[in-house]
């Protein structure tokens, strides 16, 4: 078994609000994050891959096909947009990196041929990451 990692990077905005609690609970927990004009960062993903190499390719999965699968599922669909109103599963959960982490990998859960996907990665700012190893951890 071997583990390959692959990067993205998007540009999102959001906020983090609780409709179940007043302004003053949104603003004393998210501070400034509860400004629903939102705001935005430069995110970089990390996808990590484990499976057996090819002895005939020396690869776990084809790389051109796991950056295809990044591009198509993630990045063209959250770069350049404001998570909380634009993607759908952020309609009723807040986009914190921890969330974010979830819903990538359940947009990419099942779709890497040849190989399990093994850990997201969502870096907001390069001192703040979430990781996720699925629901198996």
């Amino acid at each position: 078994m071997i583990f390959l990692t692959r990067k993205a990077e998007f540009s999102s905005a959001h906020y983090y609000w609780n409709d179940a609690w007043s302004l003053e609970e949104n603003e004393r927990i998210f501070g400034k994050c509860a400004n629903r004009n939102g705001h935005g960062h430069n995110y970089t993903l990390e996808v990590t891959v484990a499976g057996e190499v090819d002895p005939t390719s020396g690869f776990v999965v084809d790389l051109k096909q796991l950056k295809d699968i990044l591009e198509q599922e993630v990045v063209s669909v959250y770069d350049h947009r404001h998570l909380n109103l634009e993607v759908p599963e952020f309609a009723k959960a807040i986009p914190t990196t921890e969330n974010i982490a979830i819903a990538v990998w359940n947009r990419l859960e099942n779709k890497i041929p040849n190989a399990k996907l093994h850990r997201v990665r969502i870096y907001e700012m390069p001192d703040l990451f979430a990781d996720y190893y699925g629901e198996q951890s």
